[in-house]
């Protein structure tokens, strides 16, 4: 076993880590665990009865969280002309074609979220190795391949975020900063998890949601009675 530090101690010992919790009672204990010098991320991972090595059962998407992330986003529009124009208007902290291929190709990579208009990504494309593995690369399916640039920017801003199910089954996502308090981080959790519930896919069979644990950076998960969760959405 790794090393375990003494604040992560403390941390376990306030709450039974064996048990699953109602989502307001885990939520409480998570307010209520020391905390780090910096304000803490709070993630959630939720486990799905898909087989993410068929097709079909991918599960893939987005959602912008009513409260925010907490988090400053870059935001890079790859756009010519007036749709370059447009995506500045909205707030794109970088916008070009050629040049920040270019450029992207030569090592910068000072951005969190691109968008691209359909019309330009077979130039984006070549960047594929690169934006890919770090999750970079726009997508129809999250909605950051779009002629509507602005839209796609203020949602971005605004903290709309993109999750995939892992290949254990896995949906790993942000849902805020500790600092938001119990009330905005649950209302950020049930905005990812009933997007979560209406991508699933029609192949998937038996239990969907099975098992929820939600977290800090710096701190243990917490893990949320996934029974309770679903009777949430029926």
């Amino acid at each position: 076993m790794g090393f375990i530090s003494k604040k992560y101690k403390e941390a376990i010992s306030k709450y039974d880590p064996t048990k699953t919790y109602q989502l307001d009672e885990a939520l409480e204990i998570l307010n209520q665990l020391p905390k780090a010098k910096f304000d803490e991320t709070v993630e959630v991972a939720i486990n799905l009865g898909v087989d993410p090595r068929h097709s079909d059962q991918m599960v893939r998407g987005s959602v912008t969280l009513p409260n925010g992330t907490g988090k400053s986003v870059r935001v890079l529009v790859f756009a010519k002309g007036e749709k370059e124009k447009e995506a500045l208007e909205a707030g794109a902290d970088y916008v070009g074609a050629e040049d920040i291929v270019e450029k992207i190709q030569q090592g910068w990579l000072e951005f969190d979220k691109a968008v691209a208009t359909p019309d330009i990504m077979g130039l984006v494309g070549k960047l594929g190795k690169i934006l890919g593995p770090r999750g970079l690369m726009p997508n129809p399916k999250v909605g950051t391949v779009t002629f509507d640039v602005a839209k796609a920017v203020k949602e971005l801003k605004a903290g709309k975020i993109e999750f995939k199910v892992d290949k254990a089954g896995i949906i790993h996502a942000p849902i805020g900063k500790l600092s938001f308090g119990k009330d905005k981080i649950k209302e950020n959790f049930i905005a990812l998890l009933d997007t979560i519930i209406r991508l699933k896919p029609a192949t998937s069979k038996g239990i969907y949601l099975k098992k929820c644990a939600i977290s800090s950076t710096m701190g243990p998960g917490i893990k949320i009675d996934p029974v309770s969760l679903r009777s949430m959405f029926k």
